[in-house]
């Protein structure tokens, strides 16, 4: 698979003007979608999973939408995140991208590069009241490419009950605060901190963060995340680990019971989403106040911000209907009952007073913090290093490699990648 993705890459880079002449009449001017919005597109997501997610999408969202534009219909390709840069690639190798994506926080300037999506009008910025760091992710040298649908945040959720057991009376401001609480907060059977139970590489980007670090320079052309604040965030895992207070071991997997659910952990970093969760799989939690969330601190705070943008290819064919059905995507209607079945944050402030943000104390806590937001990404080489930061920093956590070592190797990789743009 990993030769497949690395030849897709190669002739994307080799050929994709060519590949793009093949597909259609677009192009990546604004305002070429304008005229009437009609004919049959496809829009391509990695959200809106399982049955109720299908049925809100195609039966409310695009239902709305048909009865706005009787002359578009939408065909949809179901895919998961997993799998998306992979058909992203292919499509557009083969000159077949569907007419609208749906794809992650990082991922424009990519493809924005690559010419396989178009810019927006950038009135379409200020259509709503979007808070401006939830804008720039959408944005390549300026220019806007995406809209936002849904952020994903990475926060601390740790039980009340464990610190107050404990007699902890506040959250930890600091690493050293962070790790002296873990090692109060760890027994025999429970373990003071999971930091591993999200994604490794969205859980060192928050610390990297947090620490007053950066991935990489304005320009996309400059690995920054090589300093000392790289090093120390990824150490930081390691004597987490040392203390006995965290195990790589014990993380737990997506969709199940987390471990500050099960009170195997009296804190975890994990996402926003985590209250829907809870809500259906242990609904006395929140009915006995059992849950708290807080921002990662230390040199400053920070809260990743993950999350799905929309855009449209450069190659529609139905320029116009593309951008009808991306402008509804990111419209407040859309948008809410998208955040409300995967119990994401919505991007606007249009929401804020909605009953389901202040029902979730995640996604209103995170809405409250977007001030201390910071995205991953930031670089046209984005695609090919995010596959790597993983398998690249796990050996120093759970192996003997030292945290200088993995950090220099992930900034050695970097740098062949953003030369290779």
């Amino acid at each position: 698979m990993e030769l497949n993705r690395r030849s897709l890459l190669a002739v994307i880079g080799a050929g994709t003007a060519a590949a793009l002449t093949g597909c259609g009449t677009g192009s990546t001017a604004s305002g070429s979608a304008d005229g009437p919005a009609e004919g049959e597109i496809t829009l391509l997501t990695p959200i809106f999973e399982g049955s109720d997610g299908k049925t809100l999408l195609e039966q409310k969202i695009l239902g709305g939408f048909r009865k706005k534009y009787p002359d578009v219909k939408v065909n949809v390709d179901y895919t998961t995140y997993a799998q998306l840069n992979e058909k992203i690639t292919t499509g557009l190798a083969g000159g077949l991208l569907p007419d609208v994506l749906m794809m992650g926080v990082g991922w424009i300037p990519p493809f924005a590069a690559k010419k396989a999506i178009a810019e927006l009008p950038e009135k379409l910025a200020t259509a709503h009241d979007y808070e401006e760091r939830v804008l720039d992710p959408s944005r390549h040298d300026g220019r806007l490419y995406a809209l936002p649908v849904v952020l994903d945040t990475r926060i601390v959720v740790y039980r009340k009950d464990h610190f107050a057991e404990a007699g902890i009376k506040k959250t930890p401001a600091t690493w050293a605060e962070l790790r002296a609480v873990a090692k109060q907060l760890t027994t025999d059977d429970r373990i003071g901190f999971d930091p591993f139970s999200i994604d490794l590489r969205q859980c060192w980007e928050t610390f990297l963060f947090a620490n007053g670090g950066r991935l990489f320079s304005e320009d996309g052309k400059k690995v920054l995340f090589t300093d000392s604040r790289g090093v120390e965030a990824l150490q930081f895992f390691k004597d987490l680990v040392k203390d006995g207070s965290a195990d790589y071991a014990k993380k737990t997997d997506a969709g199940s019971p987390s471990n500050v659910q099960t009170g195997k952990a009296s804190m975890m970093m994990s996402t926003s989403a985590l209250w829907k969760q809870v809500t259906e799989q242990n609904p006395e939690l929140i009915e006995d106040d059992k849950l708290g969330a807080f921002v990662l601190t230390n040199r400053r705070p920070a809260m990743l911000q993950g999350g799905t943008l929309v855009s449209r290819s450069a190659s529609s064919r139905h320029p116009a209907a593309a951008l009808a059905l991306v402008e509804y995507l990111a419209s407040p209607e859309s948008i809410l009952g998208a955040a409300e079945q995967r119990g994401s944050v919505p991007g606007l402030r249009d929401l804020n007073d909605t009953g389901y943000v202040k029902e979730n104390q995640f996604v209103d806590l995170s809405l409250r913090s977007l001030e201390h937001a910071v995205s991953e990404g930031g670089t046209a080489a984005w695609m090919e290093i995010r596959e790597k930061i993983k398998p690249t920093l796990e050996p120093a956590i759970v192996g003997n490699q030292s945290a200088k070592d993995a950090i220099a190797e992930l900034g050695r990789l970097a740098e062949a990648a953003i030369g290779r743009m």
